[in-house]
């Protein structure tokens, strides 16, 4: 089987941790029509093969969420500032902005742009509880066996 390009690995890495085939692509270096070269990418079997193997080298799905959430918490506000203020014949290159924060986009008929974040605390929050949840389920094993230890001595005591 032919090995995998340089972009085609970049695609395949950048795909497994954001799940979206046109960011992925252009992230790799397929700049014209990255949604293109994401189905066509997508649509070969040793693609497909190397994005699960990465799936399963990485917890996928808790980690996506974790990465999510933290490009969420911690992103830049400086792409949408540059959209928000750019002149009406200013050309900007959209696809190499970061606006994964960004929830809503709008033009409203009085004129301007409204731009709306997703909630970082919200955000910071859910990496909380997340890391709350792995604390104790890391725990979990230590009073499973205190509670059987204690359920053992109330036998004992009965009898």
């Amino acid at each position: 089987m032919k090995q995998l390009t340089t972009r085609e690995t970049l695609f395949c890495r950048f795909y497994a941790s954001c799940r979206n085939g046109r960011e992925a692509a252009y992230r790799a270096g397929y700049t014209v029509c990255p949604e293109i070269s994401a189905k066509k990418l997508l649509s070969q079997k040793r693609i497909r093969e190397e994005i699960t193997a990465l799936d399963n080298e990485q917890n996928a799905s808790l980690e996506e969420v974790r990465a999510g959430l933290r490009r969420v918490a911690f992103a830049s506000c400086a792409d949408a500032v540059k959209l928000l203020l750019a002149e009406p014949d200013e050309t900007l290159d959209i696809e190499s902005l970061d606006l994964f924060a960004v929830s809503e986009i709008k033009r409203p008929k009085t004129g301007g742009m409204e731009i709306k974040f997703f909630d970082r605390i919200k955000a910071l929050e859910k990496l909380g509880e997340l890391s709350d949840r792995e604390q104790n389920d890391a725990a979990r094993p230590f009073y499973d066996a205190l509670e059987k230890s204690a359920a053992a001595l109330d036998g004992d005591e009965a009898e």
